[in-house]
């Protein structure tokens, strides 16, 4: 397989992201500890699943590492660019349900794919507030400008409409938060993408870890908690309908539970749900109705 040191390069990164990650996680947490659970991909490769449950901060939360490898499936040989008939990927993924209402869930995976002589880096973070802070939006924002902008000028904004475009459930007409930022195969030379990938996996915690300080110790009762569950309903159909992580992951025979370790641990699924005219809730479906520009 072509591309073995990148892919090596890569697995190394993903590691030391993750364990910085759950080391900072934890401490903010300061009840939750992430479990530990490493596994063999049947066909090539494994990785290692570390899953919080019940935290005080983090009611659930997943941080992974995942590297496979062997055949490319048949029904993925078409819309897998490159050529040759096996396959590698490398990545993180991560996502943090919190236990307040009015601390944001958020997302954020690097990845690189390689299949005969090509190789690509993909990735990207957003969030999803339950209840919107204008001034944390534009925090998460100006942290990951501030990582796409060192590497490559410019970036920022069409990564945000690339994310805005992506993170969207077209059946509700809706975004899945604020959004953030989101990239593709940008066709240019994979080292020095690798750095890129490495800054936005590093800038995540300055993202997101204030924004949980700020807001986890306000006082919330039964109608915040149930219109976070109605929202993380939303955050459930975008993931098992449109996803393009779950279903590369499915479709190549990955670990399901892993795969599925995205989905929050309470979901309610109101009918014909409609928040009241000029409430906190309404404000936030105006928001993630039309996207904002926020850095």
């Amino acid at each position: 397989m072509e591309h073995a040191r990148l892919v090596d390069a890569m697995e190394a990164l993903v590691l030391d992201l993750q364990g910085a990650i759950v080391a900072a996680i934890e401490a903010a947490d300061g009840a939750g500890r992430f479990a530990r659970d490493a596994w063999q991909r049947p066909g090539g490769g494994g990785g290692v699943t570390r899953v919080l449950a019940g935290g005080a901060l983090v009611e659930k939360g997943g941080v992974n590492v995942s590297r496979v490898h062997g055949p490319v499936p048949p029904r993925m040989a078409a819309r897998l660019p490159g050529d040759g008939d096996t396959f590698a990927a490398v990545g993180l993924s991560l996502v943090l349900h919190p236990r307040s209402p009015w601390v944001p869930t958020t997302h954020m995976n690097v990845r690189l794919l390689a299949r005969g002589a090509k190789a690509w880096f993909g990735g990207g973070a957003d969030l999803t507030p339950y209840y919107l802070f204008e001034e944390d939006a534009a925090w998460f924002h100006g942290e990951l400008r501030g990582a796409c902008e060192r590497h490559r000028p410019g970036s920022y904004a069409e990564w945000k409409r690339t994310c805005d475009s992506y993170f969207f459930l077209p059946h509700r007409g809706e975004h899945r938060g604020v959004g953030g930022i989101f990239f593709e195969d940008l066709g240019g030379d994979p080292w020095k993408e690798l750095s890129l990938v490495e800054d936005v996996g590093r800038s995540f915690l300055r993202a997101w870890l204030p924004i949980a300080e700020r807001r986890r110790a306000l006082a919330w009762g039964d109608r915040e908690r149930e219109w976070q569950e109605i929202r993380r309903g939303r955050y459930v159909e975008f993931n098992l309908l449109h996803d393009r992580g779950t279903v590369f992951g499915l479709e190549t025979g990955g670990r399901t539970e892993s795969i599925l370790m995205s989905l929050p641990p309470r979901v309610q699924w109101r009918y014909d749900h409609h928040p009241e005219p000029g409430s906190e809730e309404e404000r936030l479906l105006q928001v993630i109705r039309t996207p904002r520009d926020w850095a």
